[in-house]
């Protein structure tokens, strides 16, 4: 791990953050609480107002009516742990070191030289938790040398987060990827997402008196997926539902223990389109409870994705490819953002942002200065959200992926740069190249490298330049 420490902030510690990080106006109660809901590997084309005609989601839809819907979201990278990396600081994962996902097992961890989100806001005042995956640090029980858990980042209250590897997916109790955690909920056969929902609920309600921060962040719909057997049957009844054997670790297809059929159909999989159905219904609940408690106008909520679906269980047309690539399918995410007081609602909004703007976003919302010393790559879309327009047609948005080997979905070692329509690849493992117009080929069918020399060779030196600059290496 390539540990990058800021003298300014090693100089004055993470203790003196209240100081460094003031507010710009009187800490009243107009501060907006902060709901920020992430959907693991959940692709662009999931959601019904994304176009999506299997899979139900009314209550997402209903908040992208009513707020603002982006079409043009993307991921700091296309894996789960730099993108994480890149929200808690507003910095591309180039320049943390964290590019790929941590394995259960790493040295590496998010190091607490950061500020983090949930710390910059904690010294403006607000109460801050987190419902769920943090994977941004290796596990002691994987005998990782170091582990940097949630309550070491800023978070005042944790639940339902992992103290082991989360590969493959445990949705029923008991939970192997935190054995300690005690079943809540009155089900026989407590469900995962049903209880991060209602631990998030219980948050808002116990913490609504002040301004809070709350990061829920689902396991779903990462692989291998799983969803309540009745939810299930009800997706396998649609028309167009796809269909796959049982594993042969569960070769007599019990529909509560992991591997079930259907759960590795390629399109439609009705595993998926049960657990986004409740992923939805933990939505509606929050705005229910937001809305009994009189905060609903005051509080900004958010909705969005890590990185791309997983093409062996989605299908994420008419983007290409998915999860592990740096196509859009790996790294456009749907954006949803709803606060009725402060931001337009009822619009689509087609400017390019990215999950690094987040950090500081928030913090203009909020009223809450960037901390010193610490570089902030994202910019504040809070002009955006409010109406007006942002100056930034050029606008460059960079990703560095390098890997030693292929990732196991197929995902090569690669850079890319967008720059207003025009997108350039470069795969780091044979040094080739490709260029798209992303305005007149959204798919990434029509590689232009041949016809645009001069285009491409611009891209690819600004890009070589931009890695040079966050010290990125191949």
């Amino acid at each position: 791990m390539r540990t990058k420490l800021y003298p300014c902030l090693l100089a004055t510690g993470i203790l003196n953050l209240a100081g460094g990080c003031k507010t710009d106006k009187p800490v009243t109660d107009s501060r907006p609480n902060i709901i920020y809901i992430l959907a693991d590997d959940l692709g662009y084309s999931e959601l019904g107002c994304y176009g999506n005609t299997f899979n139900e989601t009314p209550n997402l839809d209903e908040l992208a009516r009513k707020g603002v819907r982006f079409t043009n979201a993307y991921a700091a990278a296309p894996v789960c742990s730099p993108y994480r990396a890149a929200l808690m600081t507003g910095q591309y994962p180039a320049r943390i070191g964290i590019t790929d996902y941590l394995r259960p097992d790493a040295g590496q961890f998010l190091d607490t030289a950061y500020v983090t989100l949930p710390e910059v806001l904690k010294a403006n005042g607000y109460h801050t938790g987190i419902v769920g995956k943090w994977h941004l640090s290796g596990y002691r029980s994987h005998q990782a040398p170091v582990e940097v858990l949630p309550d070491r980042q800023g978070f005042d209250e944790v639940f339902t987060s992992e103290t082991a590897g989360i590969a493959n997916g445990t949705y029923f109790y008991p939970y192997h990827f935190n054995p300690s955690l005690k079943k809540k909920l009155n089900s026989d056969r407590e469900f995962l997402v049903d209880r991060m929902n209602q631990e998030a609920v219980e948050f808002i309600e116990k913490n609504h008196q002040s301004p809070f921060f709350l990061y829920l962040s689902h396991y779903a719909v990462h692989t291998m997926l799983h969803g309540q057997p009745e939810l299930v049957d009800y997706f396998r009844n649609k028309p167009g539902c796809g269909t796959s054997d049982p594993s042969d670790k569960n070769k007599e297809n019990d529909p509560y223990k992991k591997w079930p059929a259907d759960y590795f159909a390629r399109k439609n999989n009705p595993h998926l389109a049960a657990q986004l159905k409740v992923i939805d219904e933990g939505v509606g609940m929050i705005l229910k409870k937001m809305q009994e408690l009189g905060i609903e106008e005051n509080t900004i909520l958010i909705f969005t994705s890590d990185n791309g679906g997983e093409t062996r269980v989605t299908d994420n047309f008419p983007l290409r490819e998915g999860k592990s690539t740096l196509y859009e399918g790996g790294i456009r995410e749907p954006l949803i953002i709803y606060q009725p007081q402060e931001i337009a609602g009822g619009r689509v909004i087609d400017t390019p942002v990215a999950n690094y703007d987040y950090y500081p976003t928030l913090c203009e919302l909020s009223g809450t200065r960037l901390p010193e010393g610490q570089q902030i790559d994202g910019v504040s879309l809070a002009a955006l959200l409010k109406g007006e327009e942002l100056a930034q047609e050029e606008r460059a948005f960079y990703w560095h992926y390098p890997l030693e080997e292929r990732h196991f979905l197929g995902g090569r070692s690669s850079g890319a740069i967008r720059v207003g329509d025009w997108k350039l690849i470069e795969f780091f493992d044979t040094g080739e190249k490709e260029l798209y117009n992303l305005k007149e080929d959204l798919s990434e069918t029509r590689n232009l490298i041949d016809q645009q020399p001069a285009r491409a060779g611009e891209l690819a030196t600004r890009l070589a330049t931009w890695r040079q600059e966050v010290l990125a290496g191949k």
